[in-house]
């Protein structure tokens, strides 16, 4: 018992090591060594109209201009002074619905924060409300006061028209809510739990016996528990609420890194320079670089891509204790809570597996996530421009994968349903499969281009092989869109996409 306490502390010790040399290369790699202006949106000088809770006390003859400032839960707005002695404040306006809010006074308050609010200035956001929010909180942008007619009035000549192809996607989403797409099977539910569990405990059984096969299921336990993790943070039901923080304790990731990253990918999907998924140089290129930022490791990308793939779940694990420890610093709600869960993880791992099964276990899961998550959207259409046709963009960007056999079928965690899954990210994955041939007759009827995408499982990992071929054997194109992420959010703070919209505030703002 002392020997294998002292193996324990040795395992500690060494992966305080690991850990901390880990975020160090993070650190370095995302770090920014400059801070680009923002390519902000013009500036408008808009007053919204009055809402049913306003205090007319601040400038009621409307010789001044005023602007909106409300509360967290949007119970009371009123108005308040728009300028002080260094600038005035704009109002921030974004299409929810086929309706213009002023969301100025409201967007500090946003629970996933400022960016989400200020990014739609200009812009319909109807999709990406829909998507992300649960009925409650969707139902709260009734309470926000309505954009100004004068404002209205620009907006509506500026911002292209709602498509038809969102105006039937929005009369499929409501028709789906009404027939109970959203209710959750829970005994399918604990059958993957389970799952999840068997592995787990082959894992602990094999460790000190057969550390090959307990490598094996460790990683799979992992991948597995990533891929429930990823259906729990998306979902907005009861058992979702319970179940949100399952990635920590199973996976050693954190909710508030996934929400963070993920959500952006799902409603920027593709965008160049938005979107971190398809930013992944400097060791992969998804397209042929500016030779500011080439490397010479692009040019053999397609023979050393499974290198960076199998180091994505341990760079996932060191994003997540970043952005973890960031979130307490800014006070996020429940930050707290999320770094005892992933310290209650590494402590019962590293006290059950010995470093020789769990540490090689988190490249070969890498290696797994990553052979499933990215030739999904790789090999489809890039945007270099926001796309205000949001659902045809989904359509356009993402191909589905075609399993062979059960095992794969279980293995991609419903990753194989990919358009299904972007449409609808809190729609609990077992109904995906029965969503397909609805999904593929809208394809039909609204003529989107290319309709529905498919290919077999190893078509399509051939050909993400077959893109990061070509843009190895390209040569640097000058002014080529830049595509580093520099952290989580980094694309949208700093405004390096060409669709960089945003919110010029009120001085301290």
């Amino acid at each position: 018992s002392v020997s294998r306490g002292r193996e324990q502390t040795m395992q500690l010790n060494q992966a305080a090591t690991l850990l901390s040399c880990l975020i160090s290369t993070s650190s370095a790699f995302t770090s920014v060594g400059r801070r680009p202006v923002s390519r902000l949106a013009s500036v408008r000088r808009f007053v919204a109209t009055t809402p049913d809770a306003v205090d007319n006390s601040v400038s009621p003859n409307r010789s001044e201009p005023t602007t909106w400032e409300c509360d967290d839960d949007l119970t009371e707005c009123k108005e308040v002074p728009a300028c002080n002695e260094v600038e005035c404040r704009t109002s921030l306006d974004v299409r929810i619905h086929d309706t213009w809010y002023d969301l100025t006074g409201w967007r500090k308050a946003h629970p996933a924060g400022t960016h989400w609010i200020d990014w739609y200035d200009g812009r319909d956001a109807t999709e990406v409300m829909d998507a992300f929010h649960s009925e409650k909180a969707r139902g709260m942008w009734d309470r926000l006061p309505k954009s100004k007619p004068e404002a209205v009035k620009i907006l509506d000549e500026e911002v292209p028209a709602t498509s038809k192809a969102s105006i039937a996607f929005r009369e499929l989403r409501d028709q789906l809510e009404k027939d109970g797409w959203w209710e959750r099977d829970i005994k399918h539910e604990i059958t993957l739990l389970g799952i999840w569990g068997g592995l787990v405990a082959g894992a602990i059984a094999t460790a000190h016996t057969v550390a090959p096969l307990s490598i094996f299921l460790t990683a799979l336990a992992m991948t597995n528990a990533g891929w429930l993790g990823h259906d729990y943070v998306h979902g907005v039901d009861k058992w979702c609420d319970r179940m949100r923080y399952f990635v920590c304790y199973g996976a050693g990731l954190g909710v508030t890194w996934w929400s963070d990253k993920h959500n952006k990918h799902h409603a920027l999907t593709n965008e160049q320079g938005v979107d971190e998924d398809i930013a992944t140089d400097p060791f992969l290129y998804t397209w042929a670089p500016d030779p500011e930022h080439d490397s010479p490791l692009r040019k053999i990308q397609h023979w050393i891509f499974w290198i960076p793939f199998s180091a994505l779940f341990a760079l996932w694990r060191v994003d997540t204790l970043n952005v973890v420890v960031n979130a307490i610093e800014e006070k996020r709600p429940n930050a707290k809570q999320e770094l005892f869960l992933l310290l209650a993880h590494y402590f019962v791992m590293l006290s059950v597996l010995p470093f020789n099964v769990w540490f090689p276990a988190v490249f070969l899961s890498g290696f797994m996530s990553a052979m499933i998550v990215t030739p999904t959207h790789q090999s489809e259409e890039f945007f270099s421009e926001f796309q205000h046709d949001w659902v045809t963009a989904q359509f356009t960007s993402t191909r589905n994968g075609v399993m062979t056999n059960p095992f794969s079928e279980w293995l991609w965690g419903g990753m194989q349903y990919q358009l299904e899954h972007h449409l609808f990210p809190s729609m609990p994955r077992s109904k995906y499969p029965l969503l397909k041939p609805i999904l593929q007759k809208f394809a039909e009827e609204n003529n989107i281009p290319g309709g529905y995408r498919e290919s077999g499982e190893f078509e399509i990992l051939k050909m993400n092989w077959e893109l990061y071929k070509r843009v190895a054997e390209a040569d640097a194109v000058p002014g080529a869109p830049y595509s580093r992420g520099h952290g989580q959010l980094g694309a949208i703070d700093l405004g390096f996409s060409p669709a960089a919209g945003g919110f010029k505030g009120r001085a301290g703002d």
